[in-house]
């Protein structure tokens, strides 16, 4: 899962907005990798959401014409939150009426929307009694879309360079 991220420049720094999160944004250094804060940024927001019992937005495609875009992934495991989530909100179910059908506490459904480990039979389970099955794929990493002449601001990078980029970021977010 992925949500596309404005990439722009604003004096000496970057901007990452995410039009499907309102209010999520973050910004680095020129200089700096975008990518990792961008990352962070929407994880937290997505997570404040689910924390409050709120439905975070689904990625949508609007993407305003003439700006970098980045598409920032979501880590599997919120990935699987979210979908628990929207699908709880589809079928107009309460956690409490969700875990009766499915014979588990409200208490442990509401540990499945908001952090832990949860288990494949677990999630089928849960899936089962929202009328949906789960489906596992194991894909290549998501690839970074940048439009056509936009790449003096993001350009494209292989995964090794990001991990280097990230960690060096890191290091001199760390002097400061």
């Amino acid at each position: 899962m992925q949500y596309p991220a404005l990439i722009s420049r604003e004096g000496k720094f970057i901007l990452a907005k995410f039009p499907d999160c309102p209010g999520c944004q973050t910004f680095v250094e020129s200089g700096e990798s975008i990518e990792e804060a961008a990352q962070e940024a929407l994880e937290g927001w997505l997570e404040s959401n689910l924390g409050r019992d709120l439905v975070p937005p689904q990625p949508g495609d609007r993407i305003a014409s003439g700006q970098g875009v980045l598409m920032i992934p979501v880590d599997s495991l919120l990935g699987v939150r979210l979908a628990l989530r929207w699908a709880r909100d589809d079928a107009d179910l309460t956690q409490a009426r969700l875990a009766q059908r499915v014979g588990m506490t409200q208490q442990q459904l509401a540990k499945l929307e908001s952090g832990g480990n949860p288990t494949l039979s677990t999630l089928s389970r849960v899936a089962r009694g929202l009328g949906r099955r789960i489906v596992v794929s194991l894909e290549m990493e998501p690839q970074r879309v940048v439009p056509r002449g936009k790449s003096s601001l993001v350009r494209e990078h292989s995964p090794e360079y990001l991990a280097r980029a990230a960690k060096e970021s890191v290091k001199r977010r760390r002097k400061r």
